[in-house]
C-alpha cells in the first residue's frame, strides 16, 4: 500500500497541486492509501478531482482508499454526495 498525504487545503486555488501529487500514481498498481486527517478546508473543486482520480482508478482495477478523514472532508464529501464513493461512510444498509 501506497500512503499519500492530502494537504490541508483543498481549495479550488490548491487543485492543481493536488492533481501533481495524484497524477504521478494514476496506474500505480499498489493500493493508493489517501490519508485524509489533516484536510481542514474544502472546495468542490477538490473533491471532484478525488473522485475523479478514484474512479479512473477503479475503472482500470486499481484500488484507492481514503483513511482517517478529516470532520471537513467528510461533510464536504457528504454534502456533495460523494462520501459513497470516495470510500469515506459506508454506504447504507437497504430499506425493506
Amino acid at each position: 500500500m501506497t500512503p499519500l498525504a492530502l494537504q490541508s487545503d483543498l481549495g479550488i486555488e490548491y487543485v492543481a497541486a493536488l492533481h501533481a501529487t495524484l497524477l504521478p500514481h494514476l496506474d500505480d498498481e499498489d493500493t493508493i492509501e489517501l490519508v485524509g486527517d489533516r484536510v481542514g478546508r474544502v472546495h468542490a473543486a477538490g473533491l471532484q478531482l478525488l473522485h475523479a482520480f478514484v474512479r479512473d482508478r477503479a475503472h482500470a482495477g486499481r484500488q484507492t482508499i481514503i483513511t482517517l478523514a478529516s470532520p471537513a472532508l467528510a461533510e464536504a464529501a457528504r454534502a456533495l454526495a460523494l462520501a459513497v464513493s470516495l470510500g469515506v461512510d459506508a454506504p447504507a444498509p437497504a430499506q425493506d
